[in-house]
């Protein structure tokens, strides 16, 4: 095939640079413009040092609809701001790493609406669509450990998460909680309760499982945290999501793994692991591994993915490879760094 011309906008930040990364060894890409209006005209290692000596690419500060598919890696609120300032031509697919076209009170633009880009819950029709909502990181990993329980409809009405996240989840912008003297050796909870993915996380499972998400007149925040009991941390590491799930189920160990199995089957970036698991797994890989246990009438659910490429540009990427009628591991057989 011809290859996909790609425009990125926000290419300076985490989620832009493994953007990048992903996209110069591609084999079916050619990136025609990494936009960054702060960076026009340097050279992309110039921000992204790890770049030098593969490519020579500039940044820019230009914007326009002569490509296959534009990538949205700009901030919470922008992506919608960026659309409403800019034409672009129908043609062009989109795919948009903001919490802007996640739910499903904000889907639309234009005459069309955004699918939500999760491929092991909404595969087949994010090959037929033309715009893409990328999921949260947090909202990646926690919907994939859950996924095959909504399947069969036997989520309980309390489940119980804990999750500890890496610095680059919260961007590039410096901050008091990203601060190495501050993150360095240390440990905190925050938003417990109320995180944002939240949202995300129950319509998915609400989608499979009728009735998950509780009718009510309070927000969708509020419903879902009658639901999903979530205490977000912020881990002393870079990169990385670590969960620990646990909810009642009458499923036994071996039926629980059966299920996540057949699942997961076809679904070549999920596993499954009899043994147990740890980050550096998964770090710099696509994969999410999943691990089970069953504890009383309790299963304990471990689930691990990279932030940045499960959680954000790997997603995204399998995303436009669904899109154009690619196998979806085409750029993405990436290896963690085992030590």
């Amino acid at each position: 095939m011809e290859s996909i011309k790609v425009g990125i906008v926000g290419s300076a930040g985490y989620t832009g640079g493994e953007l990048l990364r992903i996209l110069i060894y591609h084999p079916n890409v050619e990136i025609v413009f990494a936009n960054s209006a702060s960076n026009a005209g340097n050279k992309l290692y110039k921000v992204h040092n790890d770049l030098l000596g593969d490519t020579e690419l500039t940044f820019s500060s230009d914007f326009h609809s002569n490509i296959d598919v534009l990538f949205l890696c700009v901030g919470h609120g922008d992506a919608r701001r960026f659309l409403d300032a800019h034409s672009i031509d129908a043609s062009v697919k989109i795919i948009d790493l903001s919490q802007d076209y996640r739910l499903r009170a904000n889907t639309s633009y234009q005459d069309k609406r955004f699918i939500y880009g999760l491929p092991e819950l909404n595969r087949d029709a994010i090959k037929l669509a033309q715009y893409i909502a990328n999921p949260g990181c947090f909202a990646t990993n926690i919907q994939l450990a859950l996924l095959p329980l909504a399947s069969e409809g036997i989520l309980p009405h309390q489940i119980h998460v804990n999750a500890t996240t890496g610095s680059t989840g919260a961007g590039q912008k410096p901050g008091p909680t990203t601060h190495f003297s501050w993150r360095n050796n240390n440990l905190s909870a925050y938003k417990s309760f109320e995180h944002q993915h939240l949202q995300e996380i129950s319509e998915s499972l609400d989608q499979l499982q009728d009735g998950f998400l509780p009718q009510s007149d309070k927000s969708l925040l509020d419903r879902a945290a009658e639901k999903i009991n979530f205490v977000p941390q912020r881990g002393d590491f870079a990169r990385g999501i670590f969960s620990t799930i646990y909810l009642e189920s009458d499923l036994s160990e071996r039926e629980a793994y059966e299920l996540y199995e057949r699942y997961y089957a076809s679904h070549p970036f999920t596993h499954i692991s009899n043994e147990n698991i740890d980050l550096k797994q998964v770090v710099n890989t696509n994969k999410s591994i999943i691990h089970l246990e069953k504890h009383g009438n309790q299963l304990l659910v471990l689930n691990a993915t990279d932030n940045l490429l499960k959680g954000a540009s790997g997603q995204a990427v399998q995303n436009m490879n669904l899109l154009f009628g690619l196998d979806e591991r085409t750029g993405l057989n990436l290896k963690s760094i085992g030590f």
